[in-house]
């Protein structure tokens, strides 16, 4: 008796050696929605810090920025608001409204307790004769 001759084994098919190509997509991707920082919203924030810093030990810069970065402030939220998201630092410009009233409030009493203190100091002094 003869054995019959076994069938051979066929191997697996290999696997493809490049990844499938995909198309890129039709469209362009959407634009970043990164706005632009408004320059006056900037400018009140930076003279309501110094306002404050300086209404400190002074008080009359206070007043002077003060008021200043107030309506920097003022004008930064109505253009940052009519731009239609063109612009942006709708908080900056807040915080420079917010500031700006402190330094204000700051630098009067400051002021004032100076005017105070030269006019005591005024008072106090004697004349010798």
């Amino acid at each position: 008796m003869s054995m019959p001759n076994p069938k051979p084994v066929q191997a697996a098919a290999p696997p493809p050696a490049v990844a499938p190509y995909y198309p890129p997509p039709a469209y362009a991707p959407p634009p970043s929605a990164t706005a632009a920082t408004d320059a006056k919203a900037v400018a009140s924030l930076a003279f309501a810090i110094l306002g404050l810093i300086f209404a400190l030990p002074l008080g009359l810069p206070g007043m002077i920025a003060g008021p200043i970065a107030y309506f920097l402030g003022k004008g930064a939220r109505t253009r940052i608001a009519e731009s239609g998201g063109a612009l942006g630092g709708a908080s900056a410009a807040n915080a420079g409204r917010i500031l700006g009233v402190v330094a204000t409030a700051v630098g009067a009493v400051v002021t004032l307790v100076w005017f105070i203190v030269i006019l005591n100091a005024l008072n106090d002094v004697t004349f010798s004769e």
